[in-house]
């Protein structure tokens, strides 16, 4: 043998050691990467996601993540005419920013009494173990008090609420949802996994009521989900669910409509679904997943952006806080608007000898114009899930309140 091939066998040897120990290792580590998943069976009402965690441990990390979210200051901060508009119901007593889900059962348990009146109902959004007591007790569990079903309770918002535990699917675990797709006439077997990512999102942040009789959280989409055929629902049913204690107005209260909102918006209408910008696929090691930090986008502009967005993260951010800078201020007029009809309302109603004609009226159209605005003031996200609609249901709320302080005026003989 050649001294040229000695050398040569003597530099293969080691390059193709190394080569088979580097593809052993890539290989080990690929499929240990992989290998995330059942590896064992997680049981039908497993709430503990810290179980699910073992088979999952990527997306249970990012889960974790949601402790350092723990900000809420008060609404009335950054919009005090609140106190005004709530008058005479228990948001008025507190109204807090939303911690990261991982503290819905901390947060409602540390709530002003005032704000728990509608009964174990109030639970229904704060634990992975609701749907098993709806199970239990049936149509009873919205007529318990809150404490009944509260003290029963250990675990916050978790994995089991939107995915079976047997194939991982996304599924809706809430009835309300499930009745509400039903009544529109959906088949729930026909849903596309893409929608599925909106949908177990859309099991609590949407607005809802409490049937007057069974206590039943229902969902007031038989009209539609917009504003609009939302509140001609209401107006339909006769269903008033407050007397505002100054203007006398009987008012509804919408809760936070982030869903009906997005339906339609530019985002959605391209196909997005709530995950794909709330939870974006990041990768861990070889892994891709998607996150289970549930945080605004602004906060990850990469990963939730700009994977459809190609100009910039500073372009990004300038127009996304744009848009909310424009729905914030006509948010604030609104509120002037608003509260000012319900100062001139209280003025009529303390006047005798008003036209009462005009003086109804005038609190039918307060009804409308407090809906609007708090329809916007409750969905999160400023605007931005979608700008266009946003401001035009703040347009209304200020055309209705403008024509209630007149009706109010002339209510009393004033122009």
């Amino acid at each position: 043998m050649s001294d040229r091939s000695k050398q040569f066998i003597m530099v293969a040897i080691p390059v193709a050691l190394l080569i088979i120990m580097a593809g052993f290792f890539f290989f080990t580590r690929h499929n240990h990467d992989l290998a995330e998943g059942p590896v064992g069976e997680i049981a039908a009402n497993e709430a503990r996601s810290e179980v699910w965690g073992t088979f999952y441990p990527r997306h249970w990390d990012s889960y974790q993540a949601n402790y350092k979210n723990s900000d809420h200051p008060s609404h009335f901060e950054t919009k005090p005419y609140l106190k005004t508009m709530y008058a005479g119901i228990g948001f008025a007593a507190e109204y807090n920013e939303p911690r990261a889900h991982v503290y819905t059962l901390d947060d409602i348990r540390a709530i002003d009494p005032a704000r728990k009146k509608s009964g174990a109902a109030c639970n229904t959004c704060k634990s992975s173990q609701v749907p098993e007591m709806i199970n239990k007790y049936g149509d009873k569990y919205y007529l318990m008090t809150f404490e009944e079903i509260n003290q029963q309770l250990t675990e916050p918002i978790g994995c089991l609420d939107c995915h079976d535990p047997k194939t991982m699917k996304l599924r809706i675990s809430r009835p309300a949802l499930i009745e509400a797709l039903e009544r529109q006439g959906r088949d729930l077997n026909k849903i596309s996994n893409q929608e599925m990512r909106t949908l177990v999102c859309a099991q609590c942040h949407v607005t809802y009521y409490f049937l007057p009789e069974s206590k039943k959280i229902t969902f007031p989409w038989d009209k539609g989900v917009k504003a609009d055929e939302i509140l001609a629902y209401y107006d339909e049913k006769g269903f008033t669910e407050s007397v505002h204690p100054i203007s006398g107005s009987g008012l509804v209260k919408p809760r936070h409509a982030e869903y009906e909102t997005f339906i339609g918006s530019t985002h959605e209408s391209a196909g997005l679904a709530c995950a794909d910008c709330h939870m974006p696929y990041t990768r861990v090691g070889n892994v891709k997943i998607s996150s289970h930090e549930w945080i605004s986008p602004l906060n990850r502009i990469e990963q939730s952006c700009t994977t459809c967005h190609r100009n910039g993260v500073d372009w990004l951010r300038g127009r996304v806080e744009g848009m909310q800078k424009q729905c914030k201020e006509t948010q604030d007029l609104a509120a002037q608007a608003v509260l000012e009809t319900i100062n001139e309302l209280q003025l009529s109603r303390e006047t005798t000898g008003v036209n009462q004609e005009k003086l109804q009226q005038a609190m039918d159209l307060h009804r409308k114009a407090q809906w609007y605005l708090d329809y916007v003031v409750v969905t999160n996200g400023y605007g931005f899930h979608n700008p266009t609609e946003t401001l035009n249901n703040l347009s209304k709320s200020i055309d209705y309140a403008h024509k209630s302080t007149r009706l109010a005026r002339e209510a009393r003989g004033l122009n």
